[in-house]
């Protein structure tokens, strides 16, 4: 093996490592960028309390008087709401697909990218990167009501 070509399988070999060391600590630093959310943790009573009550129930409150959708995203009622449910814009994606944060539509319109309309919360700040990534992890692992 010429010395260019082993420094280059090195310095690959140097890159992965890396990257999954970056990977395995994920989780730990997920809350350096989840901004005003702190606490907030890759599970649905979390995101819950710290996410759908506090940015989506001026709108998705189960009325039905501003939304087509009646989208009810209140403690108790938002699960039901959103895990199998195909989406109103979207209906070949469900709401949200557990394992399948790709395919379900809550991600985009949190993301804002591939969607019908404007992206979630509508007329708010957007969530963070790492708001983001949490409501991304819930959903790949299963996205259970826990």
């Amino acid at each position: 093996m010429s010395t260019a070509l082993w420094f280059r399988s090195l310095r690959w070999g140097l890159v992965v490592a890396v990257a999954t060391v970056g990977l395995a600590s994920c989780d730990e630093k997920l809350s350096d960028l989840t901004g005003p959310t702190p606490n907030l943790k890759p599970t649905f009573a979390s995101i819950q309390s710290e996410i759908l009550s506090q940015k989506c129930i001026g709108c998705h409150n189960g009325t039905g008087t501003r939304l087509p959708g009646v989208m009810n995203l209140k403690d108790g009622s938002a699960y039901a709401s959103l895990v199998g449910v195909p989406s109103i814009e979207r209906p070949a994606l469900m709401r949200v697909a557990p394992g399948d944060p790709e395919n379900s539509y809550l991600y985009h319109k949190l993301e804002g990218e591939d969607i019908t309309g404007q992206r979630m919360p509508l007329n708010g700040t957007p969530l963070t990167v790492g708001q983001i990534r949490v409501i991304e992890r819930w959903i790949e692992n299963g996205a259970a009501n826990n």
